[in-house]
């Protein structure tokens, strides 16, 4: 008798320690369990397959006892949502948020802490996160790490970058979880300021692919009041773990309950489209928290900005000499300054004849000759301009011609002054009707200890978004930390960079052909990406012979990246004069679309290929856009996602027979074709190619 009840004993305690919550398909299978030391872990498995093998779970806090062991569940809780939400911007007009939710509530023995997990199981994924409630034991408290595992069940093909405290403006390396290593990198890429903490860290999103064709990225969301997420990569056992950003002393967050983690996410499928059309990053951050969003508007935009990278002009005035002079002295500027009154109006005069929304200018503020490298508290005020740049005059001008001006806020990276000027800062935006503004953070970050991904710097982009939205003014932030979904909430923060841009190929090695078909699979699962794309001069010894840069694509690559790299704020980044001179091609920049009704991913390969078709928002046109790596390819798009009945013509923006993103990247063709949702195209893409096709209803 005594023997049966223990099995029974045994039976019960197991039931209770172990929880499994399914995805709405029931593809995707959740389990809780708590081991024998009363240690949370989870696994996942897919399609009847474990995908995630046990996997600790956990919070260490400094000065107190960790978060990781000696659980009892209290309760658990499993629930089902379903609903469909509106974006200001984005994608599609829609989007779908069904998940089934696991609630596992638990007290520590001995310190009676208490701290819940909570899972939601969607069909692309998982998301978990650590809930800290309000509680007598638990009240301030410092995390000083989160033991958080990923646990593989074999040696993933990754495409990772290093997991840079400081930055993510990197290209992808595509190795075995195993070859993962830092110190092998050449790391003559570029980049300004780099904070690598380890040969085997990493950054998320990290995107996989198993031996067997399925696709596995770890990402995290909703990242508010707490530090970016790494990974560290024991590539031997498979195992990947939780590296969280200190402050300047070691800190990891500084918390006060309640409170909660950002979410950790899992997405797995065996179609690599459901990864890059996945809304589960978003649908996992807080809905809008805006009553008014009728100042949020997509923007197509040129600016002063390409012309410095390629060296044409400046974005200082005097040169070497300092700044706080130009005010105080009659000094001769240099005569290479971009951000000119007269200049200016030029750049005005192109927006408005070819149709687009804004105008960016870079460098038209005092400080540019007393910042780069210096780590200089005090070098913008961001409202004083320099002597040749009327902003009264162009603002008037912007407002004749019906353009919009877009405000540069260079911080230096010290946002300490940033933040001391910023409502100055949005005054003088208001008064000149200037809707948006490019935020940069270039340097290192003053105050001096901080990192770029740190909690206090998570928490400035956040403060710049809410604090813009006070103003009614859109934010694209550059040299950031990377979004994790914050758009839905605040959907003025209308754009960011945080990722290797299209930038680097005007001064540096540049982004090799296959990088822009990994950042869908990765950087854009956040949220929208101001990649600047556009360049039609594609190699640098066009403004100097000695220059041996180039922009790692074809021309007509550079038209299909309007489609595959998703933003609602989309530049134009070349010079003016160089698209007069390619009018034909440059009039798909003039049409694409920057905000969607629909979006279909109908080819997807992460390092490979991609191929995107777009409805535009409340019209009946359609875009596509095609990329290939370094490799030539061939592919047959079926184009059963245009509307039945309806007759179009396709204008087809194509590399042309002898295109090279090497040898002949400029060399493009243009052809146009009727279809309709029976018609199928046959597209031919260079190495390092792509192609560009607008769909137009024929009435």
């Amino acid at each position: 008798m005594k023997h049966i009840f223990s099995i029974f004993f045994v039976f019960i305690l197991c039931s209770i320690n172990a929880q499994n919550v399914k995805s709405p398909s029931n593809k995707i299978s959740l389990n809780f369990k708590l081991l024998e030391n009363g240690k949370p872990s989870y696994s996942v498995d897919y399609n009847g397959k474990t995908v995630i093998e046990e996997s600790s779970l956990g919070i260490k806090l400094k000065e107190k006892k960790a978060l990781n062991s000696d659980f009892e569940i209290l309760s658990t809780k499993t629930s089902e949502f379903n609903e469909s939400w509106k974006p200001v911007l984005g994608e599609k007009s829609s989007i779908l948020n069904h998940y089934n939710e696991l609630t596992v509530a638990l007290v520590q023995k001995e310190t009676k802490v208490k701290m819940n997990i909570i899972f939601r199981v969607f069909d692309e994924g998982i998301g978990f996160r650590y809930d800290f409630p309000k509680q007598e034991n638990l009240n301030y408290f410092i995390i000083s790490d989160e033991e958080t595992q990923f646990n593989l069940t074999e040696d993933y093909k990754a495409f990772w970058i290093p997991g840079d405290f400081d930055s993510n403006e990197y290209a992808y390396n595509e190795t075995k979880l195993s070859e993962v290593d830092n110190t092998k990198l050449d790391l003559n890429n570029g980049i300004g300021v780099k904070s690598i903490p380890g040969k085997y860290a990493v950054q998320s999103p990290l995107m996989m692919k198993s031996s067997t064709g399925l696709y596995v990225n770890i990402f995290e969301a909703a990242v508010v009041n707490y530090p970016v997420m790494h990974l560290n990569v024991d590539g031997s056992k498979f195992k990947l773990t939780s590296v969280l950003v200190p402050n300047a002393i070691g800190d990891k967050a500084y918390l006060q309950a309640p409170c909660v983690s950002p979410w950790r996410t899992i997405m797995i499928s065996n179609d690599a489209r459901d990864v890059v059309g996945s809304h589960m990053i978003l649908n996992l951050n807080e809905p809008c928290k805006l009553d008014d969003v009728s100042y949020i508007k997509p923007m197509k935009y040129i600016g002063i900005w390409w012309e410095m990278h390629v060296g044409v002009s400046t974005w200082d005035y005097t040169g070497s000499q300092v700044a706080q002079n130009v005010l105080t002295q009659s000094l001769a500027p240099t005569g290479k300054h971009g951000a000119t009154t007269e200049n200016t109006k030029k750049y005005i005069d192109f927006a408005a004849k070819n149709g687009f929304d804004g105008v960016l200018v870079e460098g038209w503020n005092v400080g540019w000759e007393d910042w780069n490298g210096n780590w200089k508290e005090e070098v913008f005020d961001f409202t004083t301009p320099y002597p040749d740049f009327d902003i009264k005059a162009i603002s008037a001008y912007a407002k004749e011609k019906n353009v919009k001006m877009i405000m540069h806020h260079e911080t230096s990276g010290s946002v300490g002054n940033y933040e001391r000027h910023l409502d100055r800062a949005f005054d003088l935006m208001k008064k000149y009707d200037y809707p948006a503004v490019k935020t940069g953070y270039v340097g290192k970050i003053i105050p001096r200890g901080e990192f770029h991904d740190g909690q206090a710097m998570v928490n400035h982009f956040n403060f710049v978004a809410k604090r813009a939205a006070d103003y009614k003014l859109m934010l694209n932030s550059h040299e950031s930390s990377r979004p994790t979904g914050y758009s839905r909430t605040y959907p003025n923060y209308i754009a960011a960079e945080a990722a290797r841009g299209n930038e680097f190929s005007g001064w540096s090695i540049g982004n090799p052909p296959s990088h822009e078909t990994i950042l869908p699979f990765t950087r854009l699962l956040g949220g929208p990406m101001d990649y600047t794309p556009g360049i039609f001069e594609i190699k640098m010894s066009y403004y100097d012979k000695n220059k041996k840069e180039q922009v790692h694509t074809t021309l007509a690559k550079q038209l299909a990246l309007y489609v595959t790299m998703y933003s609602p704020l989309q530049m134009a980044a070349d010079l003016p004069e160089n698209y007069e001179k390619r009018m034909d091609a440059f009039q798909f920049i003039k049409d694409v679309a920057v905000d969607w009704d629909d979006t279909k991913i109908l080819e997807a390969e992460p390092g490979d290929y991609l191929t995107i078709a777009r409805k535009t928002k409340g019209k009946e046109t359609w875009f596509l856009g095609a990329i290939t790596d370094e490799n030539y390819r061939k592919t047959t798009i079926v184009l059963d996602f245009l509307t039945k009945g309806q007759k179009y013509k396709a204008i087809i923006y194509e590399d042309a027979k002898d295109a090279d993103w090497k040898k002949n990247p400029m060399a493009y063709k243009i052809r146009t074709v009727e279809v309709n949702n029976k018609s199928k195209l046959n597209l031919v893409l260079a190495p390092g190619g792509g192609t560009a096709i607008s769909f137009e209803p024929i009435k």
